[in-house]
């Protein structure tokens, strides 16, 4: 699995966290909500300035949006990801 899964992965799991939708992530970014949809399924990747923003939108570190998720086999982290 490649970085730009794990953002996808994190970004959708932290985003149903605080439990936003993608258009109201989008606002608080400052990036359109069909942005938001071409990152969550890892059709594009997101620059480190595009990092920064989604992170500050959700009010945590950036770290969170590309650490690994820990104890989880790449099948599990893939099966997620189809979700």
């Amino acid at each position: 699995m490649d970085l730009k899964e794990v953002m996808a992965i994190n970004l959708r799991r932290l985003r149903h966290a605080k439990g936003m939708t993608q258009e109201e992530l989008a606002e608080r970014a400052g990036l359109s909500a069909r942005y938001i949809g071409a990152i969550e399924p890892a059709d594009v990747s997101a620059s480190v300035t595009v990092l920064g923003q989604v992170a500050e939108a959700l009010e945590l570190e950036a770290a969170e949006l590309v650490r690994a998720p820990h104890g989880k086999s790449d099948s599990t982290i893939s099966a997620e990801h189809q979700e």
